[in-house]
């Protein structure tokens, strides 16, 4: 039998489609949300791919989640409340939780069956995160969920699809706005935005809204094999323009306090993170 290739269509209309060969289909299904399919690749390891955009693999995630969480709540240094909408997979869960001090962990997910999925087939990236005793765990709409709200996070990470289907919401000034209005004074929003080289759209827009509404609008950068066409940009959206700029040693200190190991995370990372290449400040508009 011949081996069976899953391809990745996320960049087809910029001419470019990316194929995994699938050794073990572990579930294949229409979750009446997405389409959701976890398989396991001899380079990759297991991973999930939701409506033909890759998630997760568990070769390389440790690099997404790592630099999603640390980067935030290590600049700024002194979470207490920390919110996720999406995440689903429980990586970033798992990279919050290592932080001791962090007292309150809300995660909004709007499809459960991802979690289940995910905690069935795919327990290695949350490593047993969801029995967290601070975790809260909404299912719930995550728009609807930061414009009602009455908590109040330091940290707001925004672990999300791509900007199609369900997930274009999550990339709404109105989204975004009402993402500031949980925030805490001087506390931070990180966004998932996408690969600049070949998505530069994404970020123009997405850092467009948030010099709208913050003090501070940007992005940095990691570079994750899974996601072709170079690094990939976290958005970075703050009212405390210090926080970006956080020296070496300062976050040297802080990251000893914590006191774990990571294995892409270091504070020369963190800093380096915020220089950026010509080409993707270029896709940043100008300010008004």
């Amino acid at each position: 039998m011949s081996a069976r290739w899953i391809a990745e269509t996320l960049h087809a209309n910029e001419g470019l489609t990316t194929s995994f060969r699938a050794d073990k289909i572990l579930y294949e299904e229409s979750t009446g949300q997405q389409e959701l399919v976890i398989f396991d690749n001899p380079t990759f390891g297991r991973m999930m791919m939701l409506d033909g955009a890759t998630q997760v693999t568990t070769s390389d995630e440790f690099i997404y989640h790592e630099m999603m969480t640390h980067v935030p709540v290590l600049a700024h240094g002194a979470v207490k409340s920390l919110l996720i909408i999406g995440g689903g997979d429980g990586g970033i869960l798992r990279e919050a939780a290592r932080h001791k001090s962090i007292e309150r962990i809300t995660m909004v997910e709007i499809d459960p069956e991802v979690t289940a999925f995910s905690r069935e087939h795919l327990p290695m990236v949350s490593a047993g995160a969801f029995d967290d005793p601070r975790l809260d765990l909404v299912f719930a709409d995550g728009t609807k969920f930061v414009a009602e709200t009455d908590q109040r996070f330091d940290v707001v990470i925004v672990d999300s699809t791509d900007p199609v289907g369900p997930g274009a919401v999550l990339f709404e000034e109105e989204f975004y706005r009402n993402a500031k209005r949980c925030l805490t004074e001087g506390g931070v929003l990180v966004t998932q935005n996408g690969v600049p080289f070949l998505q530069p759209g994404e970020l123009t827009s997405s850092i467009g809204k948030f010099r709208r509404l913050f003090t501070d609008g940007s992005c940095y950068l990691a570079t994750i094999p899974t996601y072709v066409g170079g690094p990939m940009a976290m958005g970075w959206a703050t009212d405390n323009a210090a926080l970006r700029f956080q020296g070496v040693e300062i976050l040297h200190a802080r990251f000893a306090d914590a006191a774990f190991e990571t294995r892409y995370y270091t504070p020369e990372v963190h800093a380096a993170a915020f220089a950026l290449p010509r080409y993707v400040e270029k896709c940043f508009p100008t300010r008004v």
